[in-house]
């Protein structure tokens, strides 16, 4: 196991600058994940911390040695791409084994690492067949039983799991996981799947246009969302966000937005009359006998939970927002619906800069 800190990295491509300047620590043993849109420069990152592109500025760290001029092979990791990038004419048995071979390792240990892996990851009963031989799951273990195999110090995994299917990609987050609480390895985790990174991770890194946007554990990330765009990238469906005036006057506190005021707690910072954008989840969101109106455009049953699309404010001034129930419900589209809102579960947000107030 290792520890990895990356220390103002940067990187272009010619005059290009796609990462400008990162810095932050993993632990010994921490599963960090780093998400984002597509463009945003993880991978990039990743592969940066993985040898495959040079470093254009900045130190990258292993364990307290800097890496930036070591070889892929002389670091002591282990990576597992989205195309799983195994050999068509070899067996999952050579395919394991072939990074000891290279190395020109025992045959008993490689035999006796290879049994291991496969044990961990239930391939026994594959060992013989080739890759063509295998599903899209199967071909994945195989190629995370390589990278267990090497006993590195880091385990590297750029977006494993965006070539399959959706439940196979719910029984897949749920192994590597498993896995990671099992060889306590280091792991870094590329995806720009936000359910990902907050299922697996202990901590993630939430980036964009080539900068770190926030880093924390993924419940203070979805809780206290440091900017607009962490909170609307982080959480599914995403947060509700509508643009408004901060109104603070005789203790209270609120947003005035669509034709109506919506309620924040009264510790949120700012001043009154300035301009914000008013966030809250749909989760937050209840159905009430009175409160902010709301008319009903679409209604979505899930089976245990139902979502709402609704439409608020008049005239020119509307928007949609989506309400999460947990149960069902009787309305149905065209019908006006009242909401109520707990101020405390509430983010406010500047309207120029998007930092939390």
């Amino acid at each position: 196991m290792a520890t990895v800190s990356f220390r103002k990295i940067e990187k272009a491509y010619g005059p290009v600058k796609v990462i400008h300047g990162i810095s932050f620590d993993i632990a010994d043993g921490e599963f960090v994940v780093l998400v984002g849109p597509s463009g945003c420069g993880k991978s990039t990152l990743l592969r940066m911390l993985a040898g495959l592109e040079e470093i254009s500025g900045g130190e990258i760290l292993i364990d307290d040695t800097v890496v930036n001029d070591l070889e892929s092979k002389d670091r002591d990791i282990a990576m597992v791409f989205q195309s799983y990038a195994l050999y068509p004419h070899m067996t999952v048995r050579e395919n394991m084994a072939f990074s000891l071979r290279l190395r020109k390792a025992d045959a008993k240990h490689t035999a006796e690492r290879v049994a291991h892996a496969a044990k961990i990851l239930n391939l026994d009963a594959l060992l013989e067949r080739y890759p063509k031989e295998l599903s899209g799951g199967q071909r994945q273990r195989v190629a995370m039983g390589r990278a267990i195999v090497r006993d590195p110090k880091v385990f590297l995994f750029d977006e494993p799991l965006s070539n399959l299917d959706a439940k196979l990609r719910v029984a897949m987050r749920a192994e590597i996981k498993a896995l990671h609480q099992r060889l306590k390895t280091t792991t870094v985790y590329v995806t720009h799947d936000q359910i990902e990174a907050m299922t697996m991770a202990d901590r993630i890194v939430v980036m964009h246009d080539g900068i770190v946007e926030q880093i924390g554990t993924p419940l203070e990330l979805y809780d206290r969302p440091g900017n607009l765009f962490v909170a609307q990238f982080i959480g599914s469906p995403a947060m509700n966000v509508l643009p408004g005036v901060l109104q603070k006057e005789g203790g209270q506190a609120g947003v005035s937005a669509m034709g109506a005021l919506w309620p924040v707690a009264h510790a949120v910072g700012g001043r009154h009359g300035q301009p914000v954008h008013y966030g809250i989840r749909p989760g937050d969101l209840k159905l009430a006998a009175a409160g902010v109106p709301a008319q009903v455009v679409v209604v979505e049953p899930t089976g245990a939970e139902t979502e709402l699309l609704l439409q608020v404010g008049s005239g020119s001034s509307t928007q949609q927002i989506v309400l999460v129930l947990h149960g069902r419900t009787d309305a149905r589209p065209g019908e006006t619906v009242h909401l109520a809102i707990d101020g405390a579960k509430a983010h406010v947000f500047d309207g120029q800069s998007g930092q939390r107030l």
